[in-house]
């Protein structure tokens, strides 16, 4: 199968996958899942720590340290993707509501100009939903 087919059915499941509220909830078990496996790994290493701590094995403690640091490290990093992930969702959706505020707000100004007998009132209302920098003219003789 050619290169680009392969991407284009990736992309295509990626899009399905995002839209999927079954797929989502199973990567936030996943996910949950992960973090909770993560935390015992930690755990497990700061056992290590102690057991070399008693033991006065400093080779032993400095690599647990170490493999605390890192699996913390892997954690937060896992955490954050994740939360990039839902923001970038977020973002997404907060662009194509505006788009479509503007679209409409546009509709809006367009029969006003149309139809003047309305024009005052589709203003005045516009005015008040508006955004505070953004402003709306009333223009009264047309």
């Amino acid at each position: 199968m050619p290169r680009q087919k392969v991407v284009a059915h990736i992309n295509q499941w990626r899009t399905l996958a995002s839209d999927n509220a079954a797929i989502r909830a199973r990567a936030k078990e996943a996910l949950a899942g992960a973090d909770t496996h993560y935390s015992k790994l930690i755990s497990k290493a700061y056992e290590v720590i102690d057991e070399a701590t008693t033991t006065a094995n400093l080779g032993a403690k400095t690599a647990g340290i170490k493999l605390v640091m890192d699996l913390e490290k892997t954690r937060i990093d896992m955490l954050q993707k994740a939360g990039l992930l839902e923001n970038k969702e977020l973002a997404e959706e907060m662009l194509e509501i505006e788009r479509k505020q503007d679209i409409l707000v546009n509709i809006l100004r367009d029969i006003a100009s149309e139809y003047p007998q309305i024009r005052d009132e589709i203003m005045r209302r516009l005015s008040q939903v508006s955004k505070e920098q953004e402003v709306i003219t009333i223009v009264n003789n047309v």
